[in-house]
């Protein structure tokens, strides 16, 4: 298959998601279209290597989520977290921060810790089954339920302090 159509056909359909994925680990959107990238240039590379076992999905989601972790263990990367505030200065110049910022649940979520936001992030945001989440972040399904349990529990706390009511 050749490298262009495949690519293409990828970052079409899977583009925004991986997008949406990575900023919501990363919490930067700069970063977040550097892991996209990324995620596309390891998949352009490794996709003879894929075996089918998972959805195309769930295998760049597993890729991204990879790439951002290892953008969060550059010691940079955690110099520049400790700094966020600045980077809330910037929501102007950015759609995906206004988004958040005006909506509570996505700003709960984003006051999470990383593992919290990512469990979340897959199975809310991007519908991924618990079977598939396990697939993407190398745990059993019941660790899986128990991280999303604990994780909904944090995030109804957050819910709370933001201020949001369900009606």
């Amino acid at each position: 298959m050749p490298a262009e159509p495949f690519l293409e056909r990828l970052m079409n359909e899977y583009g925004d998601t991986i997008l949406r994925t990575c900023y919501l680990y990363l919490r930067d959107y700069q970063l977040a279209e550097d892991a996209v990238q990324e995620t596309f240039i390891k998949a352009m590379n490794s996709y003879g290597s894929f075996k089918h076992q998972s959805s195309e999905k769930t295998w760049l989601i597993r890729i991204a989520i990879n790439c951002c972790k290892n953008i969060m263990r550059n010691r940079w990367f955690q110099i520049r977290q400790n700094h966020f505030e600045y980077h809330m200065e910037e929501a102007d110049t950015n759609p995906i921060d206004q988004f958040i910022e005006t909506d509570s649940v996505s700003a709960a979520i984003m006051k999470l810790n990383a593992k919290d936001r990512e469990i979340l992030v897959l199975y809310y945001y991007q519908d991924l089954s618990v079977r598939e989440i396990a697939v993407v972040i190398g745990k059993t399904e019941n660790a899986i339920i128990q991280r999303l349990n604990r994780a909904r529990k944090r995030l109804k706390k957050n819910l709370v302090e933001v201020g949001y009511e369900k009606n």
